[in-house]
């Protein structure tokens, strides 16, 4: 497979510096992984004509071969079903960019880094050297090439043209960031119309399958937080200040859980959607961002004008966009939202925001909690949270309303009550993100009371927990860097 490198020359750039800009390209691990799930029992939107012919072939070439490992294959698809289609191919895409690729598969990443979806596919990679070599993949990602190269060049003035323009309105030079990569890879062989993002390391990974049209907006997007995640996270401290406001996105329904415990990946989402606006011409684009719950993307939009007049690039002016955010304005603009509980219909919807089922009566409770607690009304947040414990039985949602009684006594400078509420969240089975805050809450709490043991013990915990958000991994570590490097004896 010869790469077909994005043609992005803003200004003078020797070679060594277009060779490291992103690439277009397929991937011969996602080729082999998907031809392994179309021949085990992957059979998402097969009618559809937005599919790609070599889907199809493949699946009828597999099925001639007969590989004696396709047996094990269809048992271990069949084991490891997901809800929907879109999140059974979600977690194969993880696994096939976590891997080194045929005929080996090895493991980019020790275990404890393993993405979460991928860690539950213990013993794929075994199968998958074995049914690449009985089935002869090898073959079929040749025969596959003229197909692959064909949409390739198709993609590759679009892409190109995205790329561009993004450089262009951030002044950025082609030559990146050192040692990150920005990846796009187009596999045909998944249903029509997703698309997957991932950010592994210093990969910035993007996956598109087949399409009508190049999915030109989603490269645009993809690469803009890949430029503007190193601002963001360059800028940490001083948005550490305007934090407060990520609990407004605690409220909004459609907002996926990361952005809701990651508060500078929720930032870097926010500008790149206002700057959108602005390439597409699309005001209307800031609006339907906050109603989804990117709260920040109105504030930028309306500092952007000031950036486009000046002659400094992003990277070098972002400092004076996060100086002149407003907590009490924004906080007055979010009093007023009105967050949607339904998302705007797109044409290629992200593959892994699958529709949200219907909440149960107590999940409406505890999200109106939430949201007395995000606007601070916490004798209203733990009526509701009480009235939470009295009503379910569900274990998962008794630990969130111990935890947010939890987090309303340590707002109330009660330590000794949230130490026995956080204890209690920890007993009533949360699930993976609650749980890690949890030991961060503990660790804080036992640092402010100088058990030096007993906080580094729960960061420790915090760091162990599979599902753990990156900002309570980011907290724990930092807590626990804390602690280790205190001189004096444990209380």
């Amino acid at each position: 497979m010869i790469a077909l490198l994005l043609a992005v020359t803003l200004c003078a750039a020797g070679p060594s510096a277009a060779a490291e800009q992103g690439q277009l390209d397929a991937s011969p691990a996602l080729f082999s992984v998907l031809a392994a799930i179309n021949a085990a029992g992957y059979d998402a939107d097969l009618d559809s004509p937005a599919n790609h012919p070599l889907r199809q072939a493949v699946r009828r070439e597999l099925a001639a071969r007969a590989a004696p490992s396709l047996f094990d294959l269809k048992r271990f698809f069949a084991e490891h079903r997901q809800k929907t289609w879109a999140a059974e191919l979600s977690q194969y895409v993880s696994f096939a960019l976590s891997v080194d690729g045929p005929p080996s598969f090895k493991y980019r990443f020790l275990a404890h880094q393993l993405p979460p979806d991928v860690q539950p596919l213990d013993g794929f990679d075994a199968l998958m050297r074995r049914f690449h070599k009985e089935a002869d993949l090898e073959s079929l990602w040749r025969k596959a090439q003229p197909a692959i190269e064909q949409v390739l060049e198709r993609y590759q003035p679009s892409a190109a043209r995205a790329v561009l323009e993004v450089n262009a309105y951030l002044r950025s030079s082609t030559t990146g960031y050192l040692g990150r990569r920005f990846q796009i890879y187009v596999d045909l062989l998944g249903a029509p119309h997703q698309i997957h993002v991932r950010s592994y390391g210093d990969d910035f990974l993007l996956v598109l399958t087949p399409s009508p049209e190049p999915q030109t907006a989603d490269i645009r997007q993809a690469y803009l937080r890949y430029l503007l995640d190193p601002l963001v996270y360059r800028r940490s401290e001083e948005l550490k200040q305007k934090k407060p406001l990520e609990d407004y996105a605690l409220g909004a329904p459609l907002l996926a859980e990361h952005y809701k415990q990651d508060f500078l990946l929720l930032v870097t989402a926010c500008l790149a959607k206002a700057i959108e606006a602005r390439l597409e011409k699309k005001p209307e684009l800031v609006e339907q961002a906050l109603r989804e719950g990117f709260i920040l993307t109105p504030y930028f939009a309306e500092a952007l004008p000031a950036y486009e007049k000046q002659e400094q690039s992003m990277r070098f002016y972002f400092e004076e966009i996060v100086k002149g955010i407003d907590l009490r304005k924004e906080t007055r603009r979010l009093d007023k939202v009105q967050f949607a509980s339904e998302r705007a219909v797109r044409k290629a919807r992200p593959a892994d925001a699958p529709p949200q089922p219907e909440p149960t009566p107590a999940e409406q409770t505890l999200e109106e909690a939430e949201q007395h607690y995000a606007r601070r009304e916490l004798e209203r947040a733990s009526q509701l949270y009480r009235r939470l414990l009295e009503e379910t039985t569900v274990r998962p949602v008794q630990a969130r309303a111990y935890y947010g009684l939890a987090r309303i006594a340590a707002l109330h400078k009660d330590p000794e009550t949230a130490e026995k509420l956080f204890q209690r969240t920890l007993e009533s089975s949360p699930e993976a993100p609650v749980r890690a805050w949890t030991h961060v809450y503990l660790g804080r709490l036992a640092e402010a009371a100088g058990e030096r043991e007993g906080s580094a013990r729960h960061y420790r915990a915090a760091l162990a927990v599979e599902g753990a958000s990156e900002a309570a991994r980011a907290a724990a570590r930092k807590g626990l860097a804390a602690v280790s490097s205190k001189p004096g004896q444990q209380n």
